[in-house]
Protein backbone atom coordinates (compact mmCIF):
# COMPACT_ATOMS: atom_id res chain seq x y z
CA UNK A 1 0.00 0.00 0.00
CA UNK A 2 1.26 3.34 -0.71
CA UNK A 3 2.70 5.41 2.42
CA UNK A 4 0.57 8.18 3.34
CA UNK A 5 2.04 11.65 3.48
CA UNK A 6 3.11 12.76 7.14
CA UNK A 7 2.35 16.15 8.63
CA UNK A 8 5.13 18.35 8.16
CA UNK A 9 5.32 22.33 8.17
CA UNK A 10 4.20 23.93 5.14
CA UNK A 11 6.51 26.19 3.27
CA UNK A 12 6.16 29.64 2.74
CA UNK A 13 4.93 29.21 -1.08
CA UNK A 14 2.80 26.70 0.13
CA UNK A 15 0.91 28.97 2.74
CA UNK A 16 0.91 31.95 0.21
CA UNK A 17 -1.17 28.88 -2.17
CA UNK A 18 -3.26 28.06 0.48
CA UNK A 19 -3.90 31.76 1.26
CA UNK A 20 -4.89 32.29 -2.58
CA UNK A 21 -7.10 29.31 -2.75
CA UNK A 22 -8.84 28.67 0.68
CA UNK A 23 -12.35 29.10 -0.38
CA UNK A 24 -12.94 25.05 -0.02
CA UNK A 25 -15.61 24.82 -2.87
CA UNK A 26 -15.66 21.86 -5.16
CA UNK A 27 -13.08 21.68 -7.69
CA UNK A 28 -13.59 20.23 -11.67
CA UNK A 29 -11.43 19.02 -14.21
CA UNK A 30 -11.21 22.19 -16.38
CA UNK A 31 -9.58 23.74 -13.17
CA UNK A 32 -7.33 20.56 -13.17
CA UNK A 33 -6.73 20.99 -17.02
CA UNK A 34 -5.55 24.77 -16.53
CA UNK A 35 -2.94 23.99 -14.25
CA UNK A 36 -1.45 21.00 -16.18
CA UNK A 37 -1.54 23.49 -19.56
CA UNK A 38 0.55 26.05 -16.99
CA UNK A 39 2.60 23.42 -15.68
CA UNK A 40 3.41 21.64 -18.98
CA UNK A 41 4.13 24.93 -20.78
CA UNK A 42 6.83 26.32 -18.75
CA UNK A 43 8.82 22.90 -18.45
CA UNK A 44 8.75 22.69 -22.02
CA UNK A 45 9.38 26.20 -22.72
CA UNK A 46 13.09 25.45 -20.92
CA UNK A 47 13.29 21.88 -22.60
CA UNK A 48 12.96 24.02 -25.93
CA UNK A 49 15.17 27.13 -25.13
CA UNK A 50 18.13 24.67 -24.04
CA UNK A 51 17.15 22.51 -27.28
CA UNK A 52 17.33 25.36 -29.82
CA UNK A 53 20.74 27.13 -27.86
CA UNK A 54 22.29 23.06 -28.22
CA UNK A 55 22.19 24.10 -32.16
CA UNK A 56 23.20 27.57 -31.74
CA UNK A 57 25.15 28.40 -29.41
CA UNK A 58 26.81 25.61 -27.57
CA UNK A 59 28.79 23.59 -30.53
CA UNK A 60 30.43 27.15 -30.80
CA UNK A 61 30.55 28.26 -27.23
CA UNK A 62 31.61 25.09 -25.86
CA UNK A 63 32.87 22.72 -28.02
CA UNK A 64 34.79 25.35 -30.57
CA UNK A 65 37.74 23.09 -30.16
CA UNK A 66 35.78 20.81 -32.79
CA UNK A 67 34.48 21.29 -36.18
CA UNK A 68 30.37 22.06 -36.48
CA UNK A 69 29.67 18.31 -36.90
CA UNK A 70 31.28 17.07 -34.61
CA UNK A 71 30.65 20.52 -31.91
CA UNK A 72 26.96 19.39 -32.36
CA UNK A 73 27.16 15.98 -31.88
CA UNK A 74 28.92 16.40 -28.50
CA UNK A 75 26.04 19.24 -27.72
CA UNK A 76 23.40 16.60 -28.87
CA UNK A 77 25.07 14.26 -25.75
CA UNK A 78 25.16 16.44 -23.39
CA UNK A 79 21.65 17.36 -23.99
CA UNK A 80 20.75 13.80 -23.85
CA UNK A 81 22.01 13.36 -20.07
CA UNK A 82 18.63 15.08 -18.63
CA UNK A 83 17.14 12.18 -20.41
CA UNK A 84 19.46 9.70 -18.78
CA UNK A 85 19.03 11.64 -15.40
CA UNK A 86 15.33 12.14 -14.97
CA UNK A 87 14.54 8.42 -13.77
CA UNK A 88 17.04 8.89 -11.27
CA UNK A 89 15.09 12.20 -10.03
CA UNK A 90 12.06 10.35 -9.93
CA UNK A 91 13.46 7.87 -7.17
CA UNK A 92 14.70 11.37 -5.73
CA UNK A 93 11.82 13.23 -5.46
CA UNK A 94 9.30 10.54 -4.82
CA UNK A 95 11.15 10.17 -1.45
CA UNK A 96 10.98 13.47 -0.80
CA UNK A 97 6.93 13.69 -1.70
CA UNK A 98 6.40 10.45 0.60
CA UNK A 99 8.47 12.20 3.61
CA UNK A 100 7.47 16.12 3.48
CA UNK A 101 4.40 16.48 0.73
CA UNK A 102 3.78 16.85 -2.86
CA UNK A 103 3.94 21.12 -2.41
CA UNK A 104 7.81 21.18 -0.87
CA UNK A 105 8.95 18.49 -3.75
CA UNK A 106 7.18 20.57 -6.32
CA UNK A 107 8.82 23.44 -4.80
CA UNK A 108 12.17 21.79 -4.25
CA UNK A 109 12.05 20.50 -8.29
CA UNK A 110 11.24 24.16 -9.81
CA UNK A 111 13.76 25.96 -7.67
CA UNK A 112 16.08 23.08 -9.14
CA UNK A 113 14.82 23.61 -12.41
CA UNK A 114 15.11 27.34 -12.72
CA UNK A 115 18.44 27.49 -10.88
CA UNK A 116 19.89 25.09 -13.21
CA UNK A 117 18.43 26.94 -16.06
CA UNK A 118 19.03 30.70 -15.64
CA UNK A 119 22.80 29.01 -14.21
CA UNK A 120 23.05 28.77 -17.95
CA UNK A 121 22.84 31.85 -19.40
CA UNK A 122 25.90 32.74 -16.94
CA UNK A 123 28.11 30.18 -18.87
CA UNK A 124 31.58 30.80 -20.02
CA UNK A 125 32.71 29.95 -23.26
CA UNK A 126 35.62 27.27 -23.57
CA UNK A 127 38.02 29.96 -24.91
CA UNK A 128 37.61 31.41 -21.62
CA UNK A 129 37.78 28.47 -19.25
CA UNK A 130 38.44 25.18 -21.05
CA UNK A 131 37.39 22.10 -19.75
CA UNK A 132 35.41 23.48 -17.02
CA UNK A 133 32.74 25.15 -19.57
CA UNK A 134 31.72 21.70 -20.52
CA UNK A 135 31.62 20.15 -16.87
CA UNK A 136 29.74 23.17 -15.94
CA UNK A 137 27.29 22.67 -18.86
CA UNK A 138 26.92 18.86 -17.79
CA UNK A 139 26.01 19.42 -14.24
CA UNK A 140 23.66 22.23 -15.49
CA UNK A 141 22.03 19.85 -17.94
CA UNK A 142 21.94 17.09 -15.37
CA UNK A 143 20.15 19.25 -12.53
CA UNK A 144 17.58 20.26 -15.40
CA UNK A 145 16.87 16.47 -15.77
CA UNK A 146 16.67 15.72 -11.99
CA UNK A 147 14.58 18.95 -11.51
CA UNK A 148 12.19 17.55 -14.56
CA UNK A 149 11.61 14.53 -13.05
CA UNK A 150 10.32 16.38 -9.87
CA UNK A 151 8.00 18.28 -11.78
CA UNK A 152 5.67 15.47 -12.30
CA UNK A 153 2.61 16.56 -9.95
CA UNK A 154 0.35 14.30 -10.64
CA UNK A 155 -2.09 16.60 -11.62
CA UNK A 156 -2.85 15.00 -15.56
CA UNK A 157 -3.40 11.58 -13.62
CA UNK A 158 -5.35 13.49 -11.48
CA UNK A 159 -7.46 14.85 -14.49
CA UNK A 160 -7.69 11.33 -16.01
CA UNK A 161 -9.57 10.31 -12.93
CA UNK A 162 -11.77 12.49 -12.85
CA UNK A 163 -12.53 13.53 -16.82
CA UNK A 164 -16.25 12.29 -18.32
CA UNK A 165 -16.24 8.76 -19.74
CA UNK A 166 -16.85 10.41 -23.20
CA UNK A 167 -14.04 12.99 -22.71
CA UNK A 168 -11.14 10.90 -21.65
CA UNK A 169 -9.16 11.68 -24.92
CA UNK A 170 -9.97 15.01 -25.16
CA UNK A 171 -8.92 15.43 -21.24
CA UNK A 172 -5.56 13.25 -22.16
CA UNK A 173 -4.58 15.67 -25.44
CA UNK A 174 -4.76 18.46 -22.34
CA UNK A 175 -1.34 18.10 -20.82
CA UNK A 176 0.44 18.05 -24.21
CA UNK A 177 -0.67 20.89 -24.97
CA UNK A 178 2.08 22.55 -23.20
CA UNK A 179 4.95 21.48 -26.38
CA UNK A 180 3.35 23.22 -29.20
CA UNK A 181 2.83 25.88 -27.18
CA UNK A 182 6.26 25.99 -25.46
CA UNK A 183 8.15 25.45 -28.38
CA UNK A 184 6.31 28.20 -30.35
CA UNK A 185 7.29 31.12 -27.77
CA UNK A 186 10.95 29.87 -27.20
CA UNK A 187 11.07 29.66 -31.20
CA UNK A 188 10.06 32.92 -31.74
CA UNK A 189 12.17 34.22 -28.73
CA UNK A 190 15.33 32.57 -30.66
CA UNK A 191 14.26 33.84 -33.62
CA UNK A 192 13.48 37.37 -32.76
CA UNK A 193 17.03 37.88 -31.01
CA UNK A 194 19.01 36.00 -33.97
CA UNK A 195 17.44 38.97 -36.47
CA UNK A 196 18.08 41.54 -34.10
CA UNK A 197 21.24 41.29 -33.37
CA UNK A 198 24.79 40.57 -35.07
CA UNK A 199 25.79 37.14 -34.63
CA UNK A 200 28.85 38.54 -32.52
CA UNK A 201 26.21 40.03 -30.53
CA UNK A 202 23.77 36.61 -30.76
CA UNK A 203 26.82 34.53 -29.43
CA UNK A 204 28.24 37.09 -27.15
CA UNK A 205 25.29 37.92 -24.90
CA UNK A 206 22.06 37.06 -27.00
CA UNK A 207 21.15 33.80 -26.74
CA UNK A 208 21.50 34.55 -23.08
CA UNK A 209 18.23 36.10 -22.84
CA UNK A 210 15.55 33.33 -22.93
CA UNK A 211 17.23 31.45 -20.35
CA UNK A 212 16.51 34.37 -17.58
CA UNK A 213 12.74 34.23 -19.38
CA UNK A 214 12.29 30.65 -18.35
CA UNK A 215 13.56 31.32 -14.83
CA UNK A 216 10.77 33.60 -14.64
CA UNK A 217 7.97 31.53 -15.79
CA UNK A 218 9.04 29.05 -13.98
CA UNK A 219 8.46 31.37 -10.53
CA UNK A 220 5.25 32.00 -12.64
CA UNK A 221 4.46 28.02 -13.41
CA UNK A 222 5.39 27.31 -9.55
CA UNK A 223 2.94 29.66 -7.74
CA UNK A 224 -0.02 28.41 -10.47
CA UNK A 225 0.63 24.93 -9.27
CA UNK A 226 1.50 25.12 -5.70
CA UNK A 227 -2.39 27.15 -5.36
CA UNK A 228 -4.02 23.73 -7.09
CA UNK A 229 -1.95 21.13 -5.47
CA UNK A 230 -2.04 22.14 -1.88
CA UNK A 231 -5.09 23.09 -1.36
CA UNK A 232 -7.22 20.35 0.89
CA UNK A 233 -9.68 20.13 -2.17
CA UNK A 234 -6.83 18.81 -4.27
CA UNK A 235 -5.14 16.63 -1.29
CA UNK A 236 -8.67 15.04 -0.94
CA UNK A 237 -8.74 13.93 -4.44
CA UNK A 238 -5.49 12.69 -4.96
CA UNK A 239 -6.02 10.84 -1.68
CA UNK A 240 -9.80 9.16 -2.67
CA UNK A 241 -8.26 8.83 -5.98
CA UNK A 242 -4.76 6.84 -4.45
CA UNK A 243 -2.59 9.00 -5.87
CA UNK A 244 -0.45 8.92 -3.46
CA UNK A 245 3.72 7.89 -4.33
CA UNK A 246 4.15 4.66 -4.06
CA UNK A 247 7.75 3.21 -3.96
CA UNK A 248 9.50 2.14 -7.00
CA UNK A 249 9.92 -1.26 -5.96
CA UNK A 250 6.76 -1.85 -5.17
CA UNK A 251 5.63 -0.20 -8.34
CA UNK A 252 8.07 -2.16 -10.38
CA UNK A 253 7.42 -5.55 -8.46
CA UNK A 254 3.29 -5.21 -9.05
CA UNK A 255 3.11 -2.91 -12.41
CA UNK A 256 6.03 -4.00 -14.34
CA UNK A 257 4.27 -4.65 -17.38
CA UNK A 258 2.38 -1.98 -17.55
CA UNK A 259 5.62 0.03 -17.02
CA UNK A 260 7.45 -1.88 -19.98
CA UNK A 261 4.58 -1.28 -22.16
CA UNK A 262 4.01 2.14 -21.44
CA UNK A 263 7.01 3.26 -22.26
CA UNK A 264 7.44 1.59 -25.62
CA UNK A 265 3.47 2.26 -26.75
CA UNK A 266 4.33 5.78 -27.35
CA UNK A 267 7.80 5.88 -28.94
CA UNK A 268 6.67 6.68 -32.07
CA UNK A 269 5.39 10.05 -31.19
CA UNK A 270 8.34 10.70 -28.67
CA UNK A 271 10.76 9.77 -31.51
CA UNK A 272 8.79 12.00 -34.12
CA UNK A 273 9.14 14.76 -31.39
CA UNK A 274 12.58 15.57 -31.86
CA UNK A 275 12.89 14.74 -35.39
CA UNK A 276 10.78 17.44 -36.43
CA UNK A 277 12.12 20.07 -33.50
CA UNK A 278 15.90 19.55 -33.02
CA UNK A 279 17.17 17.59 -35.74
CA UNK A 280 16.19 19.26 -38.72
CA UNK A 281 17.18 22.70 -37.58
CA UNK A 282 20.94 21.09 -36.27
CA UNK A 283 20.41 19.62 -40.22
CA UNK A 284 19.74 22.89 -41.89
CA UNK A 285 22.29 25.05 -39.48
CA UNK A 286 24.83 22.14 -40.89
CA UNK A 287 24.42 21.58 -44.07
CA UNK A 288 23.00 24.40 -45.85
CA UNK A 289 22.80 28.17 -46.48
CA UNK A 290 19.75 29.06 -44.91
CA UNK A 291 19.76 31.48 -41.97
CA UNK A 292 18.52 29.87 -38.74
CA UNK A 293 15.54 32.22 -38.03
CA UNK A 294 14.18 31.48 -41.40
CA UNK A 295 14.00 27.86 -40.25
CA UNK A 296 12.96 29.01 -36.78
CA UNK A 297 9.76 30.74 -38.61
CA UNK A 298 8.86 27.46 -40.40
CA UNK A 299 9.34 25.46 -37.41
CA UNK A 300 6.56 28.29 -35.49
CA UNK A 301 3.78 27.95 -38.06
CA UNK A 302 4.18 23.65 -38.58
CA UNK A 303 3.96 23.80 -34.58
CA UNK A 304 0.82 25.68 -34.78
CA UNK A 305 -0.36 23.24 -36.89
CA UNK A 306 0.71 20.58 -34.60
CA UNK A 307 -1.13 22.36 -31.83
CA UNK A 308 -4.41 22.33 -34.02
CA UNK A 309 -3.91 18.64 -34.71
CA UNK A 310 -3.34 17.63 -30.76
CA UNK A 311 -6.79 19.29 -30.24
CA UNK A 312 -7.60 17.02 -32.90
CA UNK A 313 -6.40 14.16 -31.53
CA UNK A 314 -9.20 14.70 -28.33
CA UNK A 315 -11.96 14.34 -30.60
CA UNK A 316 -10.83 11.65 -32.68
CA UNK A 317 -9.59 9.23 -29.75
CA UNK A 318 -13.58 9.63 -28.14
CA UNK A 319 -14.73 8.98 -31.48
CA UNK A 320 -12.72 5.91 -32.46
CA UNK A 321 -10.37 4.99 -29.51
CA UNK A 322 -7.16 5.91 -28.20
CA UNK A 323 -5.95 2.84 -29.00
CA UNK A 324 -6.85 2.82 -32.67
CA UNK A 325 -5.48 6.35 -33.09
CA UNK A 326 -2.60 5.99 -31.56
CA UNK A 327 -2.34 2.74 -33.86
CA UNK A 328 -3.42 4.45 -37.14
CA UNK A 329 -0.72 7.41 -36.53
CA UNK A 330 2.23 5.27 -35.65
CA UNK A 331 1.84 3.55 -39.23
CA UNK A 332 0.91 6.51 -41.18
CA UNK A 333 4.42 7.83 -39.13
CA UNK A 334 6.02 4.65 -40.33
CA UNK A 335 4.98 5.87 -44.14
CA UNK A 336 5.89 9.24 -43.64
CA UNK A 337 9.55 7.95 -42.42
CA UNK A 338 10.00 6.59 -45.95
CA UNK A 339 9.84 9.72 -47.68
CA UNK A 340 10.37 12.53 -44.76
CA UNK A 341 14.06 12.45 -45.59
CA UNK A 342 13.66 13.55 -49.31
CA UNK A 343 11.45 16.49 -48.25
CA UNK A 344 13.81 17.66 -45.52
CA UNK A 345 16.92 17.90 -48.70
CA UNK A 346 14.83 19.35 -50.59
CA UNK A 347 15.34 23.17 -50.12
CA UNK A 348 12.94 25.52 -47.86
CA UNK A 349 9.57 24.01 -49.71
CA UNK A 350 10.19 20.49 -49.23
CA UNK A 351 11.34 21.64 -45.35
CA UNK A 352 8.02 23.47 -45.22
CA UNK A 353 6.28 20.28 -45.90
CA UNK A 354 8.31 18.12 -44.08
CA UNK A 355 7.99 20.22 -40.82
CA UNK A 356 3.98 20.71 -41.31
CA UNK A 357 3.11 16.80 -42.13
CA UNK A 358 5.35 16.26 -39.30
CA UNK A 359 4.27 18.34 -37.00
CA UNK A 360 0.41 17.38 -37.65
CA UNK A 361 1.22 13.44 -37.24
CA UNK A 362 3.26 14.34 -34.22
CA UNK A 363 0.12 16.32 -33.11
CA UNK A 364 -2.06 13.44 -33.37
CA UNK A 365 0.08 10.67 -31.68
CA UNK A 366 1.69 12.92 -29.27
CA UNK A 367 -1.57 14.18 -27.98
CA UNK A 368 -2.72 11.12 -27.00
CA UNK A 369 0.96 9.53 -25.69
CA UNK A 370 -0.21 10.87 -21.86
CA UNK A 371 -3.86 8.86 -22.05
CA UNK A 372 -1.35 6.00 -22.43
CA UNK A 373 0.63 6.09 -19.83
CA UNK A 374 -2.40 6.91 -17.55
CA UNK A 375 -4.47 4.43 -18.38
CA UNK A 376 -2.57 1.27 -18.10
CA UNK A 377 -2.04 1.58 -14.39
CA UNK A 378 -3.93 0.66 -11.20
CA UNK A 379 -4.74 3.62 -9.23
CA UNK A 380 -2.64 2.08 -6.24
CA UNK A 381 0.36 2.88 -8.84
CA UNK A 382 -0.82 5.36 -10.99
CA UNK A 383 0.96 8.46 -9.83
CA UNK A 384 4.44 6.36 -9.62
CA UNK A 385 3.80 4.28 -12.60
CA UNK A 386 2.69 7.44 -14.51
CA UNK A 387 5.48 9.20 -13.43
CA UNK A 388 8.58 6.63 -14.03
CA UNK A 389 6.84 5.33 -17.25
CA UNK A 390 6.94 8.92 -18.46
CA UNK A 391 11.04 8.69 -17.99
CA UNK A 392 11.73 5.66 -19.80
CA UNK A 393 9.43 6.73 -23.03
CA UNK A 394 11.59 10.35 -22.85
CA UNK A 395 14.47 7.99 -22.39
CA UNK A 396 14.38 5.43 -25.02
CA UNK A 397 12.07 7.76 -27.67
CA UNK A 398 13.48 11.10 -27.38
CA UNK A 399 16.54 11.56 -25.40
CA UNK A 400 19.28 10.58 -28.28
CA UNK A 401 16.71 11.50 -31.01
CA UNK A 402 18.57 14.02 -31.87
CA UNK A 403 22.25 12.53 -31.41
CA UNK A 404 21.08 9.26 -33.27
CA UNK A 405 19.27 11.04 -35.82
CA UNK A 406 22.16 13.47 -37.09
CA UNK A 407 25.36 11.20 -36.47
CA UNK A 408 23.57 8.71 -39.12
CA UNK A 409 22.82 11.51 -41.82
CA UNK A 410 26.25 12.44 -41.91
CA UNK A 411 27.72 8.98 -42.07
CA UNK A 412 24.89 7.38 -44.28
CA UNK A 413 22.59 9.97 -45.67
CA UNK A 414 19.20 11.28 -44.34
CA UNK A 415 17.83 8.01 -45.66
CA UNK A 416 18.83 6.61 -42.51
CA UNK A 417 17.12 9.21 -40.32
CA UNK A 418 13.86 7.91 -41.93
CA UNK A 419 15.00 4.21 -40.74
CA UNK A 420 15.47 5.55 -37.19
CA UNK A 421 11.69 7.30 -37.10
CA UNK A 422 10.66 3.72 -38.43
CA UNK A 423 11.55 1.79 -35.64
CA UNK A 424 10.13 3.72 -33.63
CA UNK A 425 6.81 3.54 -35.15
CA UNK A 426 6.89 -0.59 -35.35
CA UNK A 427 7.85 -0.47 -31.29
CA UNK A 428 4.73 1.47 -31.03
CA UNK A 429 2.58 -1.08 -33.07
CA UNK A 430 3.96 -3.75 -31.55
CA UNK A 431 3.35 -2.05 -27.72
CA UNK A 432 -0.13 -1.37 -28.65
CA UNK A 433 -0.68 -5.25 -30.10
CA UNK A 434 0.12 -6.45 -26.32
CA UNK A 435 -1.91 -3.88 -24.90
CA UNK A 436 -4.68 -5.97 -23.95
CA UNK A 437 -5.51 -3.54 -21.17
CA UNK A 438 -5.77 -0.63 -23.27
CA UNK A 439 -7.74 -2.27 -25.98
CA UNK A 440 -10.24 -3.06 -23.44
CA UNK A 441 -10.85 -0.03 -21.89
CA UNK A 442 -10.90 1.79 -25.14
Amino acid sequence: MAASTPQVPETSAEHDARQLHDTHRPVDANEIAIGVIIGRTSEFFDFFVYAIASVLVFPTLIFSFADPLTGTLLSFAVFALAFVARPVGTAIFLAVDRRYGRGVKLTIALMLLGVSTVATAFLPGYDQVGWLAVAILVIFRIGQGLALAGTWDGLASLLALNAPNTKRGWFAMVPQLGAPIGLIVASALFAYLSWALSAEDFLGWGWRYPFFVAFAINIVALFARLRIVVTPEYTHLFESGELEPSTLRETITNDWRNIVIGAFAPLASFALFHMVTVFPLSYVFLYTQEVPANFLVIEIAAACVGLVAVVLSGYLADSIGRRQLLGYSAAAIGVFSIFAPLLLGAGQTGETIYMIIGFALLGLSFGQSSGVVAANFTRLYRYTGSALTSDLAWLFGAGFAPLVALLLSSNFGLISSGAYLLSGAVCTLVALYLNRHLARTN
